[in-house]
């Protein structure tokens, strides 16, 4: 990415006149609105062309699988600003999304770069696939360091949503480099780190996306646009019925003080 000055301050993206609105080259009041689904419309502002059947299919698949994942740090998180201050949606969002890190949410990113360089390694070396899969393994094992895309706390026999999602590239015979190289590693994984290392939805996503022709740089745009539908169903349910200050309470129970005492002082200031 170019930071700073630059010579031609141009956008391909909109523009607009008295009489029309262009989004993309197209009139969006007479072939846009009312014309075209919102999926479509997604990949056609960030892309600049509207996706064939298959990618707005996978797209579509990759939204509805990571929207909604219950009351986790960022929702909570959104949850509880919303009760603090009712009237600031914007700011409730802003605090879920916000919260879209490596860890949750934002890990899909994580496990599309690092799909990404498996493959590097693979061209780099002259090898397949495979080779490189394990040889990255090998050294994540030896730097004691986390296979992203592999692993789940819960579901450690395999995560559906991953599993649903690959097949679905399957039918729509969209699977090409990158989910090859995420079976590979998950084939590889628990024999060679120890433990159950099973595809989720966080390796599942970027493989199947970006195998569908969507752009790595703009990956961790999947997942941000899909939980801010989650995150409004559960803004207006705390809109509804708030829970944001019983978990803020609940919180507050759970977390015990181990910090330094007060000292016991008189009023006129003698121990």
């Amino acid at each position: 990415m170019r930071i700073g000055k630059q010579d031609n301050a141009r956008t391909a993206i909109a523009t607009s006149d008295a009489d029309s609105i262009t989004v993309r080259g197209y009139d969006l009041c007479d072939e846009l609105i009312g014309k075209i689904e919102f999926t479509d419309y997604f990949w056609l502002l960030v892309l600049g062309e509207k996706p064939s059947k298959t990618q707005r299919a996978m797209l579509d698949a990759c939204l509805v699988a990571i929207a909604e994942h219950g009351l986790v740090p960022s929702v909570q998180a959104a949850r509880m600003t919303l009760a603090a201050g009712p009237e600031a949606w914007q700011g409730a969002m802003a605090a879920g999304l916000l919260g879209m890190g490596s860890v949750v949410a934002g890990s899909s990113e994580s496990a599309g770069r690092y799909l990404a360089e498996v493959m590097a390694l693979a061209e780099a070396d002259g090898t397949d696939i495979e080779t490189a899969a394990i040889k990255s393994l090998k050294k994540l094992k030896a730097a004691r360091k986390k296979v992203a895309g592999l692993g789940h706390p819960q579901h450690s026999a395999g995560d559906p949503r991953a599993n649903r999602l690959l097949a679905i590239a399957d039918e729509l015979g969209i699977s090409g480099r990158y989910i090859e190289t995420l079976r590979m590693l998950a084939k590889h994984a628990t024999a060679i780190i120890e433990r159950p290392l099973p595809i989720n939805v966080s390796g599942a996503i970027p493989a199947t996306i970006l195998d569908a022709g969507w752009p790595p740089e703009a990956l961790k745009a999947v997942p941000l646009l899909a939980r801010t539908a989650g995150l409004a169903a559960h803004l207006y349910e705390e809109s509804l019925r708030s829970i944001g200050f019983i978990m803020s309470h609940k919180a507050d129970l759970a977390i015990s003080y181990d910090g330094a005492l007060a000292s016991k002082t008189s009023r006129n200031g003698e121990a």
